[in-house]
């Protein structure tokens, strides 16, 4: 891809051209177009300003101002007791004594003098609690809209080409680090001799971790746009996120099974009978309730509103009367949530991602059928047989029917849950699959992982269901033909792109992958899916025919956008085997 200049100019441009026809040998210079310009005072030069503000919202534990940071180390007494915070790790130390009794006055004391950073990443020093709250009363308040923008930022390094009136390069600014940026951004702004220009591409990171890369101005501009109120920013004076939505309040409750740690009913402790229960809130507005002393489950519902008075929680499970009720969320933090309402009605769950659930016959059956599922290792007899599975995923349903998709095509099969002396055994059926044709006891079972063991034989399976991301992959994968433009090898640092230049790739709806090649018109056939684990992946099967053959792994996607996808694949150790790039075919 070639590399492309885009221009940031200011209105005294257009003057030093004119100055310039006066000199002994004319240089003709055509500027950019409307929609390729950046002057100061415009839209885009804003959107890059406050896109590199500095962010205060992280220690408002500690100030209270969203708009300020204070400088680490400082040292502060909570509740009394004197810590010093060295990193923002600390704040949850600060966090943690806060919440150790629910009825006391939690009180915070800062030790000055200390160092304020503002959002213009200037620091001023503050002599005592008198100035900082002079300081704090010139910031918005909690969760009021600022003019900073949070949900995205660029990858650093970054690049501007600086130019004379003449418009020759006469230097390149190479940018670090929001600081850099936004300094560089005010001499745009102030000084009108600066002529510089941004050189494209450059990426930009969302608040969720997915790049972008963006090509000129244009795309620039809107992508932070789009970005601009796209995540929770967190403006709230407490570390928790207690400023949520309904969707993110369902999306949390749903991720992971939830333990209970205390609950108070009517004003009775009911914690000698519940503490450690487990509540699963389950996507489909179904919550069980697992009891730590019997290990049954007993089923009911759950629903989400937002009302003037808070978020709200209605559990309604009909054996459990302690837990039905419509409960207010009066803390919401990543790993714990607390519940209350009226007459010491009190809940506090904490969330617990490795809490394996009750193994049983109707569990496991249940567990299987509500998404698909992929093999993430088979161990036969010693022998790795996992590659034989990527990107083919076992989908199981009713009446005992399984089925493995296979270059877009479903091969049916059997299957069967079976209970033998208290062991939970799996037992699959699929023609001219003997190494997944075991009886596989179970000997983990998780929401979203089960681990087999047969013999000298092992498999894992994980679970497949689909969000926003996977979404958004699989979407931009079918909506296009793609081309090899980077391949690279730890053999081979060199772009080898033009071994696979005449390849065409088609990802198809169905899970079939076609590859074909422009010159000779035969195509390649092979399978492709896309997950999330630890990340977002993307594995492509392909037939053993050089070149496509060397496709056929599991990708790490590190960079998605609509014409272009990044892949590298790690070995073990976390380093880097091979890098591909595809670009849409044009």
């Amino acid at each position: 891809m070639k590399t492309k200049m885009k221009t940031l100019l200011l209105f005294a441009f257009f003057a030093l051209l004119l100055c310039s026809s006066c000199q002994e040998e004319k240089v003709e210079i055509t500027p950019p177009n409307d929609s390729e310009t950046l002057v100061a005072k415009s839209e885009l030069t804003s959107l890059i300003s406050a896109t590199s503000k500095r962010d205060g919202s992280i220690d408002n534990i500690i100030d209270k101002a969203s708009c300020l940071s204070v400088e680490l180390p400082v040292t502060v007494k909570v509740n009394g007791l004197e810590i010093i915070i060295d990193s923002t790790d600390d704040f949850k130390v600060i966090e943690t004594i806060f919440n150790e009794f629910e009825n006391d006055d939690d009180t915070l004391d800062i030790i000055f003098p200390i160092t304020i950073i503002l959002s213009n990443h200037q620091d001023i020093v503050i002599p005592n609690q008198v100035a900082l709250e002079s300081l704090v009363e010139e910031c918005l308040g909690e969760n009021e809209e600022d003019d900073d923008i949070e949900c995205i930022d660029f990858q650093y390094p970054i690049a501007f080409s600086v130019f004379n009136t003449e418009f020759q390069i006469i230097d390149t600014v190479t940018i670090e680090d929001d600081k850099q940026l936004f300094m560089f951004i005010q001499r745009i702004e102030n000084e009108g001799s600066l002529l510089a220009s941004l050189n494209f591409p450059v990426t930009m990171v969302l608040a969720n971790g997915i790049t972008r890369t963006v090509n000129n101005n244009q795309e620039l501009s809107q992508i932070i746009k789009d970005a601009k109120n796209s995540c929770d920013e967190d403006d709230d004076n407490d570390i928790d996120d207690d400023d949520f939505t309904k969707d993110s309040l369902d999306s949390l409750l749903v991720k992971c099974p939830w333990l209970v740690k205390d609950i108070i009913r009517n004003q009775d402790n009911l914690n000698n009978q519940y503490r450690n229960a487990v509540l699963t809130f389950k996507e489909n507005n179904v919550a069980v309730l697992r009891d730590p002393q019997s290990t049954n489950l007993t089923e009911g519902t759950w629903a989400t509103t937002i009302t003037p008075d808070g978020a709200v929680l209605d559990l309604n499970i009909s054996n459990a009367p302690d837990f039905t009720l419509k409960w207010l969320v009066y803390e919401l933090g990543p790993d714990r949530i607390k519940l209350y309402q009226d007459d010491g009605n009190k809940i506090i769950l904490n969330k617990n991602c490795d809490s394996t659930v009750d193994l049983t016959k109707e569990n496991v059956i249940g567990n299987l059928r509500e998404c698909p599922w992929r093999v993430q290792l088979l161990s036969v007899n010693g022998q790795r047989n996992d590659s034989i599975y990527i990107a083919t995923p076992l989908i199981f349903f009713d009446n005992n029917l399984v089925k493995i998709r296979v270059e877009g095509e479903n091969i049916e099969g059997n299957y069967q849950v079976l209970e033998i002396n208290n062991d939970i055994i799996l037992k699959v059926d699929i023609e001219n699959r003997p190494d997944l044709n075991l009886d596989w006891h179970i000997t983990r079972f998780e929401n979203s992982l089960i681990k087999f063991e047969n013999d000298n034989n092992n498999m894992t399976m994980t679970r497949l269901c689909p969000d926003q991301d996977t979404d958004f992959v699989n979407t931009t994968l079918k909506a296009n033909s793609w081309e090899v433009t980077l391949y690279t090898d730890i053999s081979n640092s060199q772009n080898q792109a033009q071994d696979y230049a005449m390849l065409d790739i088609k990802f198809i709806e169905t899970g079939r992958i076609e590859i074909t090649n422009l010159n000779s018109q035969t195509t390649n056939i092979g399978s492709w899916l896309s997950y999330r684990n630890d990340g977002l992946f993307l594995d492509m099967q392909l037939e053993n025919v050089v070149p496509v053959n060397e496709l056929t792994a599991r990708w790490k996607i590190v960079e998605i956008e609509s014409e272009r996808i990044e892949l590298k694949l790690f070995n073990n150790q976390g380093e880097i085997q091979k890098n591909i790039v595809l670009e849409k075919r044009i």
